[in-house]
């Protein structure tokens, strides 16, 4: 099959990448093209997204912030911990929660940094968008609960959160499910030029690294991230009103600036917090993870992500990659919620 220009390009810059291709595909989205022949797509099963059985918010002070979360499920059953990413919220996992409950799960869903009711606590604190940022959100969330270990379950910055997570507190971690895989990385990985083809899929990084861009992501949030939607899963028919219900959670006070933040820290016009200093040393490292994992990807991811042979090498414990046909796009979990949450009860069972 003749490759397309953005794929050729992809492939004739692998040599150049070498081994540093995983850490700079995971933190930029690289599909770098893959040896051997992939596995074929299991057909996925969706239904559509209802939202029907999630109980009122609840909320916990963790850390620099107050996190609103989803608890479901019986009090005293095995943790999973749901992440959602951008432009995303609770509702990617609306179908997926109830699936796990019905299996004895206590399932928690927290709104990330910036979106729906999670707030600040402090109104001086950087509206910080760093990958370190969010991981730290995510322990002292489980610690607050009082939650030991969990399996952690995400994608988009959800993934590359649970990703950081499982390889640098791996006693926290009972698995991994991570949609598009290894996404950890420094800023020094962000620095590595990409071959035109591969940057055009990151327009709205760029845009981001703007004062036009930040002004425009303001004032156009929600048409913005539609766009985004449509683009990064093409064949995924939402109507009006499954986008609307997630769009009210980008009207957090502090979504623009912790959006902006994370994308121009990527490429490095960004400063983080010193707090976080010791912490984004081992993310640069790009450290392996033990844990149990499974990988996923849709078979009509329209985002940028990595091939799954980029970054096998990394997960050294048990594990296992999964290809979701039908359709499926970026948000996976929202789009094959059997499919996701079968990955969770899986990778649990030890």
């Amino acid at each position: 099959m003749q490759l397309s220009a953005f794929e050729q390009g992809l492939s004739d810059r692998r040599q150049f990448l070498g081994v540093a291709g995983v850490t700079v595909a995971a933190q930029l989205g690289l599909s770098l093209a893959s040896a051997g022949a992939a596995p074929q797509p299991a057909i996925a099963q969706t239904a559509p997204p209802t939202g029907r059985g999630f109980p009122p918010l609840k909320s916990v002070d963790a850390g620099v912030l107050n996190i609103s979360y989803i608890d479901m499920g019986p009090a005293k059953g095995p943790v999973a911990i749901l992440l959602h990413g951008w432009p995303y919220d609770i509702y990617s996992f609306a179908d997926v929660a109830p699936l796990l409950v019905a299996k004895g799960y206590r399932v928690l869903i927290p709104y990330l940094r910036g979106y729906g009711p999670t707030r600040f606590l402090a109104a001086d604190s950087l509206r910080n968008g760093q990958p370190a940022a969010l991981a730290q959100d995510l322990i002292d969330f489980m610690d607050a609960l009082k939650i030991k270990r969990a399996v952690l379950a995400g994608f988009d910055w959800g993934a590359r959160t649970a990703d950081i997570v499982a390889a640098i507190w791996p006693e926290r971690t009972t698995g991994l499910v991570a949609v598009s895989g290894y996404l950890i990385a420094g800023q020094e990985a962000g620095k590595v030029p990409l071959p035109p083809e591969a940057e055009l899929q990151w327009w709205y990084q760029f845009y981001f690294a703007t004062e036009r861009g930040r002004v425009g992501y303001d004032k156009n949030r929600k048409d913005f991230n539609r766009l985004i939607w449509k683009l990064a899963s093409p064949k995924w028919n939402f109507d009006e009103a499954t986008y609307a219900r997630s769009a009210a959670s980008f009207d957090n006070p502090d979504h623009v600036d912790i959006v902006i933040h994370n994308y121009r820290w990527r490429l490095g016009l960004a400063q983080g917090e010193a707090r976080y200093a010791d912490l984004d040393r081992q993310i640069a490292a790009a450290p392996t993870i033990g844990v149990p994992t499974i990988t996923m990807e849709g078979d009509a991811n329209g985002a940028p992500h990595p091939p799954p042979a980029a970054y096998r090498a990394k997960f050294t414990g048990r594990y296992e990659h999964r290809d979701i046909g039908g359709g499926i796009g970026h948000n996976l979990s929202q789009e094959a919620p059997q499919a996701f949450a079968q990955a969770v009860q899986d990778v649990a069972r030890g």
